[in-house]
C-alpha cells in the first residue's frame, strides 16, 4: 500500500480541477470498486494510478471502502463487473478504453448503481461503435483526458535535447487513449522543427496516416524490448513508450545500452518507477488517480453526476512532470520554451490537435 500511495502526490496538482478537496467524513457509507484493465494493479501506469486514487479516497473518508478486480484478459471485463455489482458496490469504476462496452451494459442493467469509465465517454455507441452521438446514462460518468497537450510539450523537449535528430514513440494498442499521446508527441516535434528550422525525425508514428508501431497489447515485454532496440538501431536517442508498464522494458534497455533516454507515460515515472530514474527525461502525466478519487468522493457525498470530465492542461488534468535528475540535459532556454508552450496551449494560442 505504501508503494501505491506514492502516486497520490503526483495527482495533487490536479485535484481542484475535478472538485473540492476530500472531506474528512462522508455522510454515506460507500463501497467503491475498480474493474482494472489487463495491465495489472502494479503497472506503474494507469491501473496503478486509479488504485492509488481509490486508496486516497478511502484514506480521506472513513466511510469509504475500496477494492479492485484485475483482468487477466479482455474476456474478464464483464464477469468482473458483474462480481462487483453482486458484491453491492455503490460505485464501480472501469479503468481503460476497452472496458467501455462492459460498463455500458452494466449501467443499463443496474440503474441504481453508479458507474464511471476511464478513457471513454461512457456512452452507448451501438454494437459496432459507429453511433454518434451515443446514448447517455444518468448513472455513468465518462472520464477522458486531452493528453495530446502535455505530449505536445514532451515532443518539443524531446526534439530539443536529441543529439541524433531522431526520436521515437510506440504504443500498446492502436486505440484512441494511446494514439492521442503519440500524435501529440509527433506534433510537438513538428512544432519544434517549424520554430527552429530543424528536421528532427519521429519514428513509430505517422501523423498523416494516423498509424505507427504497436506492441499489440500491454503485456508483451519481449516485443516492447525489441521495438526499443530497433529504434536505437535506427538512431533514436529519446523514446516515448505509450504502453503502460511496458515502458519498463524500454527504460531497462536504455539503462543497459546508454543510447537513449525515456519519456514515461501516465504517471511521473521518477516516482512510480524510481529504478529507471537515471534514464527518465520527463513524464506525460494523466490524472487518473485524481479523477477516480474525485468521483468516489462525489458518490460518498451524494453528489454523483454523469456529466463527463475532460482533464487537460488548463485544469491540470494532464501535465508534463519535472525533469528531475536529467534537468541538465534540458538547457534553461529550452525549459523556458516548453513552459511557455504549455501556457500557449492553455490559452489557445497554440493547438496541440
Amino acid at each position: 500500500m505504501k508503494k501505491t500511495l506514492k502516486f497520490v502526490a503526483v495527482f495533487a496538482a490536479a485535484a481542484l480541477a475535478f472538485g473540492a478537496a476530500p472531506a474528512a467524513t462522508a455522510s454515506t457509507p460507500t463501497k467503491a470498486c475498480l474493474a482494472l484493465d489487463t495491465g495489472g494493479v502494479d503497472d506503474k501506469s494507469f491501473n496503478a494510478s486509479a488504485w492509488s486514487g481509490a486508496q486516497a479516497a478511502a484514506k480521506a473518508d472513513k466511510n469509504v471502502t475500496v477494492k479492485y478486480l484485475a483482468a487477466a484478459a479482455d474476456a474478464d471485463y464483464a464477469p468482473n463487473i458483474k462480481k462487483l455489482v453482486d458484491e453491492k458496490c455503490n460505485i464501480i469504476v472501469g479503468v481503460g478504453f476497452l472496458i467501455n462496452n462492459a460498463i455500458v451494459a452494466a449501467a443499463k442493467a443496474n440503474p441504481t448503481v453508479s458507474f464511471a469509465i476511464v478513457d471513454q465517454d461512457g456512452e452507448d455507441h451501438g454494437a459496432d461503435g459507429s453511433v454518434y452521438p451515443g446514448t447517455k446514462f444518468a448513472n455513468l460518468k465518462g472520464i477522458q483526458f486531452s493528453t495530446n497537450e502535455s505530449a505536445f510539450q514532451a515532443g518539443y523537449v524531446a526534439a530539443g535535447v536529441s543529439k541524433t535528430g531522431k526520436v521515437a514513440t510506440y504504443g500498446g494498442l492502436n486505440i484512441p487513449p494511446v494514439t492521442i499521446f503519440m500524435d501529440g508527441f509527433a506534433k510537438g516535434v513538428a512544432h519544434y522543427n517549424k520554430a527552429k528550422g530543424k528536421s528532427v525525425t519521429v519514428l513509430g508514428w505517422d501523423i498523416a496516416k494516423k498509424d505507427g508501431t504497436f506492441v499489440g497489447g500491454f503485456s508483451d515485454s519481449a516485443k516492447a524490448l525489441q521495438i526499443s532496440k530497433n529504434f536505437e538501431q535506427q538512431g533514436a536517442d529519446v523514446i516515448f513508450p505509450v504502453a503502460g508498464g511496458l515502458g519498463g522494458a524500454t527504460a531497462g534497455n536504455s539503462l543497459t545500452s546508454k543510447k537513449s533516454v525515456v519519456i514515461w507515460v501516465d504517471t511521473d515515472g521518477y516516482v512510480a518507477a524510481p529504478q529507471y530514474k537515471k534514464v527518465l527525461l520527463t513524464s506525460v502525466v494523466k490524472g487518473v488517480g485524481t479523477s477516480v478519487q474525485a468521483v468516489i468522493k462525489d458518490q460518498a457525498d451524494g453528489k454523483f453526476s454523469a456529466t463527463g470530465y475532460n482533464g487537460n492542461l488548463k485544469n491540470a488534468g494532464t501535465f508534463l512532470a519535472p525533469y528531475h535528475d536529467l534537468i541538465r540535459m534540458v538547457p534553461t532556454k529550452l525549459r523556458t520554451e516548453v513552459t511557455k508552450l504549455g501556457a500557449d496551449i492553455r490559452n489557445g494560442k497554440v493547438s496541440a490537435k
